[in-house]
């Protein structure tokens, strides 16, 4: 069973998959510091087909001694092994051992991360972004003013870069694109 980090010693650089890097992901695993955070989501794959693809990246992660976070159930999180599972506050199941981190877009789901528990909260986004294109950012004050509603970490999502998280503020950021 992994070890779960306490809340401080979760990673500041998270890498999240999806069809647009796959074809990079080896790659900016490898570039990435040692211990940071990666979240498989590849929703674009059959079951098996994402199972297979967990089962590739995995010794990569290993090998760089990064988090390897499962979006979905906890119960296919423990049977992957995966260090933690992704998503929506209300849908993260309790399973000891397996780090527990939220996606949350405004205040009720904030409330809903700090009340079930969550470990972690990915608050997005940011910043314009691909993966929803034409769709609205939250932008620097209004996503400091929901950041400072958590009782737990907040993870920046949401077109951001390196430049951004200086420019923003913050410790812990994630990418698809910006990593990638």
């Amino acid at each position: 069973m992994p070890i779960q980090p306490r809340p401080e010693e979760l990673p500041c650089l998270w890498l999240l998959s999806d069809a647009r890097n796959d074809a990079v992901l080896a790659e900016a695993l490898v570039t990435m510091p040692a211990r940071s955070g990666f979240v498989f989501r590849h929703y674009h794959l059959q079951p098996a087909e994402r199972r297979e693809r967990w089962e590739m990246l995995r010794s990569i992660v290993r090998s760089k001694n990064h988090l390897m976070v499962l979006s979905g159930d906890a119960d296919t999180g423990v049977e992957w092994g995966a260090d933690g599972i992704y998503g929506p506050p209300g849908k993260l199941g309790r399973r000891p051992g397996l780090l527990r981190l939220a996606t949350a877009h405004d205040g009720r789901e904030i409330h809903l991360a700090n009340r079930n528990g969550a470990d972690a909260l990915f608050l997005s986004p940011v910043f314009p972004t691909r993966s929803h294109p034409g769709g609205g950012a939250l932008g620097a004050t209004l996503f400091h003013d929901l950041a400072a509603r958590s009782t737990i970490p907040v993870i920046a999502l949401g077109g951001m870069t390196a430049e951004r998280a200086r420019e923003l503020g913050v410790r812990r950021w994630a990418a698809i694109d910006g990593l990638s």
